[in-house]
């Protein structure tokens, strides 16, 4: 268990341990999130918006018939220089 003091500010200082576990880094945002049972739980706002935007796009690539490293180079050409 860690803890942390909340200042007059509102800011906490978040542990290193918890800071290793959610893969922290100075200038990262942090993610509050209250669960069904009103408990309160924090996660690396960065690394979710990661994942939620990987989950976004799952087979996106198959869709378009991108299979290859070419395929996505073809596309950022057409995409940056109309070709």
């Amino acid at each position: 268990m860690n803890l942390a003091k909340v200042s007059a500010n509102g800011q906490i200082t978040v542990p290193l341990e918890v800071r290793r576990a959610l893969g922290l880094k100075p200038g990262d945002k942090v993610l509050f999130m209250r669960n069904k049972e009103g408990q309160i739980t924090i996660d690396n706002a960065s690394a979710r918006a990661v994942y939620r935007a990987q989950t976004a796009f799952e087979g996106a690539a198959e869709r378009m018939g991108i299979v290859s490293e070419e395929d996505v180079q073809t596309l950022v050409d057409e995409i940056r220089y109309g070709k």
